[in-house]
């Protein structure tokens, strides 16, 4: 096993006597400030200096991590609150973030419990407001806020301050978009600070966020900077290559040889050039992307054949790395879920080929047959335990990109003494793999605090914020490609004391790629980290327009000084120890650590928010109303209706998706959705349109999206004929829109149409068709896997009563027409197996 080892930051490890005396002559200060109780917090300079700057304008600070970001936004509140009366919101984007953060705060400030509340979606919506009246803090993930925004549970207008963590979340459609644009456009007085460690190395991304979170400053602090670097703990890195298994050898041989058959077939077909042996992910999205297009000007079965061969390649590329850089028992979690997905009414002709496949199933059958472990799994063992056995009071921190692996590595761990391992993964179930809820979350973090566990197997849903001091090591199962994930990953340890960073690589696989590009994106961010400290910029990027740049290298403190002259109003924090804080600080603090803000006259950035409107009104009165579906939320169209001046009602619709009179209700399928719902019978849309088109008088479906007839391999014939079928059978119009937004302002038009033309008021009327007896008997029996709904009637049809096909043993299951063994013995498996809840 081949070791390079390399650390960084790049400094000297910390010579423990001379730190001894450096405390001796410098005795800890603590802030002392009316909303901050006594004792608590370490004064820091660059923190000081960093909400001193946050308080005069709209500001990002880019900290390392384990620097006490949410410090500095503590302090930003604590000034603000000084400054002006109202409340201030933290978001954070994980429940187990917004705890930690709502502990903190609890914790360090002068408020009474009742005036700092958390707000989740577990609390009922009627809860939350009166919560949010009673605050003066509320912490809280951002899809919560959006969703009270949304329903007008919550008004922004007397929020003096809002703080964005992991701020760089702020893009697309992210909730944190949507919320600033409100704050900005509702509040009397905003002001906003958005934190992160890892803003990405992308000039456009930045850009981006600084405009979504209406940021005036940029605020940076590297690890190198002098007020920062005595707080900075010595972090070993160190990268351990290991060998794929020779063993493993034949099998990745032949699903190579499927990886390059279909590669000839599309080369045959003229996609691809021809002997072409490899084409990476982003190659295979761009073939994807054209071929889709070409099918936009009419149907083409050579497209068509084309389109499954790259979803093959897919399917094959991806085993083909699990099996390298993961192992032979994550190769046979993800063959499982292959062969399930194939063997499932809803499956794919591509995973049904290549589960037929010869290469793939001799792949298949030597997988069962082959006697190996992957070498990192030995690494994580070997790695862990040593760590543990010379500091039993150790926690480690161990990242898989894959769920399945979390769960192998847990189950590897809980082999070797002394470790204590538990998995941490997200929310959502997947086949065979049951998510944890946000409170089992929490718990486990508490756990994993005390020392009930000492190992933590994590997915993503751990890389952001996790504050965890006695976290000594953190290990990367396999590298990541994105220099944020992996910045994040590593400030996991290295916050209280020095720690160890160790990422597996197997030599020869994707795991080389990735760490390449990890390594270089981290350079390249670190790159533009230091432009933007000096205010500087090159052809390799620029400052955004409009945002004056922090100045970490001017005085003791970082100065903050502009390169430009920003949207300052005055004010802020900083310190004055007998040392210069800095130019342009007005706030001061003395000697034992009083923040005086009693000349801060801060009046900070107001920019409006310009909504553009869909339709222009002459007042507020005339703005039609729209009931929306609760599950509608995440689409999208409800903000780009609220935008467009459209009041919005959430609510939990029976039927339709968006009513918008008392005889108009709108059906919203995307193009995917609504293929789906042909292919799959569960979903059924006759019966969703029956319903609509049986309560309301006008029903109308919206289908959005431009790959009706290139999403899924139907045949255009089939498509046409569903569509046919629901505007002459069923009566109801179809709309087509190309994305949310034209779908937001094709409702707007039909709300006022009816509303203000034909004096029409939204109505909530009818219910779901609740299925018949043997509807119902059929679901029981085909939620089994591998049972559709032919086969379900078949059993019913054969044995009279869902009671009596589950009493059938295996031979009498096969004597119905179409029942295998292995189908008999899946029906007996689920029927009779142990429930392991």
């Amino acid at each position: 096993m081949e070791t390079e080892t390399r650390t960084e930051p790049d400094n000297e490890p910390f010579d423990e006597q001379s730190v001894e005396e450096s405390v001796k002559e410098h005795p800890t200060e603590f802030i002392s400030h009316p909303l901050i109780k006594p004792n608590t917090i370490e004064q820091r300079l660059f923190q000081l200096n960093l909400a001193g700057m946050s308080l005069k304008q709209s500001t990002l600070v880019v900290l390392p991590t384990g620097l006490g970001k949410t410090i500095v936004a503590m302090l930003v509140i604590a000034g603000r609150f000084t400054q002006k009366s109202g409340k201030a919101l933290i978001l954070s984007p994980t429940k187990p973030l917004v705890e930690q953060h709502a502990a903190f705060l609890k914790n360090a400030m002068n408020l009474s419990p009742e005036e700092i509340v958390v707000f989740t979606g577990s609390i009922p919506p009627a809860k939350r407001t009166e919560l949010w009246n009673d605050a003066r803090v509320v912490v809280s993930t951002p899809q919560v806020i959006e969703n009270d925004l949304l329903s007008r549970r919550i008004d922004l207008s007397d929020v003096v301050h809002i703080t964005f963590d992991e701020a760089h979340r702020a893009v697309g459609n992210y909730a944190y978009v949507y919320i600033a644009e409100k704050y900005q456009a509702l509040a009397h007085d905003p002001l906003i600070l958005g934190i992160t460690a890892s803003p990405g190395s992308n000039s456009d991304k930045i850009d981006e966020v600084t405009r979504n979170l209406h940021i005036s400053s940029i605020q940076v602090r590297t690890e190198d900077d002098p007020d920062v670097k005595p707080y900075v703990h010595f972090r070993d890195l160190e990268w351990r290559h290991v060998t794929v298994p020779m063993e493993m050898k034949g099998l990745l041989d032949s699903m190579k040889k499927v990886l390059e058959d279909r590669l000839a077939q599309l080369a045959k077909l003229g996609f691809v050039a021809p002997n072409q042996k490899y084409l990476n992910k982003r190659e295979l999205l761009d073939l994807q992307s054209r071929l889709q297009g070409k099918l936009r000007g009419g149907p083409d079965q050579m497209v068509y054949k084309a389109i499954s061969l790259v979803a093959e390649v897919f399917k094959v590329a991806h085993a083909i790395e699990v099996a390298e850089t993961q192992g032979p028992e994550a190769l046979a979690k993800y063959f499982d879920r292959l062969e399930h997905e194939a063997n499932s009414k809803s499956g794919s002709k591509a995973s049904r080929r290549l589960v037929d496949d010869v290469n793939m199933r001799h792949a298949m059958y030597a997988l069962k047959e082959l006697d190996a472990v992957h070498p990192k799994l030995e690494a994580v063992q070997e790695i862990v335990s040593e760590q543990l056995n010379k500091n039993p009071d150790s926690r480690v921190i161990i990242f898989t990109n894959y769920r399945d692996m979390s769960e192998l590595v847990t189950q590897g761990l809980e082999e070797v003494d002394g470790v204590r391992p538990v998995r941490f993964v997200g929310q959502a179930s997947k086949y065979k793999d049951t998510g944890l809820t946000q409170k089992q979350q929490v718990e486990i973090l508490d756990q994993f605090k005390s020392g009930e566990y000492n190992t933590l197997v994590a997915t993503s849903v751990a890389e952001e914020g996790l504050d965890i001091p006695a976290t000594d090591l953190v290990l990367f199962y396999e590298p990541v490609p994105s220099e944020i994930r992996s910045i994040q990953r590593k400030g996991r340890t290295g916050r209280s004391h020095a720690g160890k960073v160790i990422v597996l690589v197997a030599k020869g696989t994707k795991d080389e790629a990735y760490y390449w590009s990890s390594h270089r994106k981290e350079q390249n961010m670190n790159k533009k980290m230091r432009q933007l400290a000096s205010g500087a910029s090159d052809s390799g990027g620029r400052i955004p327009d409009g945002v004056s740049i922090g100045d970490t290298h001017s005085g003791v403190g970082g100065g903050g000084m502009s390169r430009t002259t920003g949207k300052s109003g005055g004010g802020g924090m900083s310190c004055t120890t007998g040392e210069s804080g800095g130019d342009g600080m007005p706030g001061t603090f003395d000697e034992v650590g009083n923040i005086d803000l009693s000349d801060v006259n801060n009046k900070a950035v107001a920019t409006s928010a310009g909504q553009k409107q869909i339709f222009d009104y002459d007042n507020e009165n005339e703005k039609p109303l729209v009931y929306v579906d609760q599950r509608e939320i995440r689409s999208g169209v409800a903000r780009a209706l609220d935008r467009g001046g459209v009041d919005i009602v959430l609510s939990t619709l029976e039927v339709g998706d968006y009513i918008v009179s008392d005889r108009v209700a709108i059906e919203r399928k995307t193009d995917m959705d609504f293929l789906d719902s042909i292919i799959d019978k569960e979903r059924n849309i006759f019966r969703q349109l029956s319903d609509l088109a049986r309560t309301y008088e006008r029903p109308v479906l919206i289908i959005e999206g431009e790959n009706l007839y290139t999403g899924r391999q139907l045949h255009p014939n089939a498509i046409r004929g569903v569509l046919a079928s629901i505007v002459t059978d069923f009566g109801v119009p179809i709309l087509n829109t190309r994305d949310e937004a034209e779908t937001a302002e094709m409702i707007g038009t039909i709300a006022r149409r009816e509303q203000e033309d034909k004096k029409r008021t939204p109505s909530l009327h009818g219910k779901k068709t609740a299925m018949t007896l043997k509807e119902q008997q059929e679901y029981i029996i085909s939620a089994i896997s591998n049972i559709g709904p032919s086969a379900a009637g078949k059993l019913l049809r054969h044995f009279s009563s869902v009671e009596a096909v589950m009493r059938a043993g295996t031979d009498e299951l096969m004597e119905v027409e179409s029942i295998g063994l292995k189908t008999a013995q899946r029906i007996r498996e689920v029927v009779g197996g142990k429930y392991k809840g």
